[in-house]
């Protein structure tokens, strides 16, 4: 076989994607390593996906795939909703969900509320093509606190709401943030119409249950849960996400009423995201179909979901 290329055969980040499966990255440097108040956090530049935000040893977002990931995340809610001016995110500390939602020529205020301001400050300091300013927009409000406390106790409504955490790790920052109870806040504060998407995790073959469960909890609480899924190369599977709302079904738009509704309302062009590309994110397999139509456990306070 010939060379790879490759020469720095000491350094590998070893990514578990379950208890018995992992992928292996080569790493090229470190550009920050640290334990904060709530996570391990590293910033890294990986030979294939090029630099990285890893947080307790698992990718979150490769420079290289990113795009994938947060335009599927945002623009499915975004487009559903009607007129989104107010937005709130949940995490997102890398700054790219919240470029996104500010694409939008309606959105007027977008509330991103992250758990740890030192990760945001590392995402903000080494990923500039992740967030490309958005930070300092000025319709973007930085708030660095637990997102369950601060969407309970505001006074402010959002027509779109998007769950952008990090997997429910065993006592890590984001376990209460995966439960009924918060969903259900969130709901409460909600405009009429409001539509709310969540992050799923692992939706192709390993760690299933997961992805299953939320979509059990949402069911116990909104009227339409539509679950959808993406490939996203560096998170080596096809990962899940739920648009959910009351009045809205995001699944039913057709391809033409959103890539019209894309040249009206976006600032910018997309990379992955159009009308058929939503029709393919929510033609999910037969297989996958059949098990998201049984009864599934519902996550609560009392007995949160934890990713291992």
């Amino acid at each position: 076989m010939g060379k790879t290329g490759f020469h720095n055969k000491n350094k590998w980040l070893i990514d578990e994607l379950s208890t018995d499966l992992v992928q292996i990255h080569g790493i090229k440097r470190v550009l920050h390593d640290t334990t904060t108040k709530f996570q391990y956090a590293q910033i890294m530049e990986t030979a294939t996906f090029g630099i990285c935000l890893v947080l307790d040893g698992k990718i979150q977002s490769g420079e290289k795939d990113e795009f994938i990931y947060h335009e599927s995340l945002v623009h499915p809610a975004m487009i559903a909703h009607p007129h989104p001016r107010n937005v709130f995110i949940a995490g997102g500390g890398e700054g790219a969900t919240l470029r996104e939602v500010l694409m939008y020529k309606t959105v007027k205020k977008a509330v991103m509320v992250d758990i740890d301001e030192e990760v945001v400050n590392l995402c903000r300091k080494y990923l500039p093509t992740f967030h490309r300013g958005s930070f300092d927009d000025k319709r973007a409000e930085l708030r660095y606190e637990d997102a369950r406390k601060y969407i309970a106790d505001t006074r402010d409504r959002f027509d779109v709401a998007i769950i952008d955490l990090a997997d429910p790790v065993e006592a890590g920052p984001a376990q209460m943030l995966y439960t009924q109870e918060f969903y259900q806040l969130v709901k409460d504060k909600l405009t009429p119409g409001g539509i709310m998407v969540v992050q799923s995790g692992q939706s192709g073959w390993i760690n299933l249950n997961n992805f299953f469960a939320i979509n059990g909890t949402l069911k116990s609480i909104f009227k339409y849960v539509r679950p959808y899924q993406v490939y996203v190369p560096s998170f080596v599977d096809l990962w899940g996400f739920h648009v959910v709302s009351d009045q809205v079904d995001a699944g039913r738009l057709s391809p033409r009423e959103i890539n019209s509704r894309i040249a009206e309302r976006v600032s910018g062009s997309l990379q992955t995201y159009d009308g058929i590309s939503h029709q393919g994110m929510f033609s999910l397999p037969k297989r996958l179909r059949r098990k998201l139509g049984r009864t599934h456990k519902v996550i609560t306070d009392q007995s949160p979901l934890i990713v291992y």
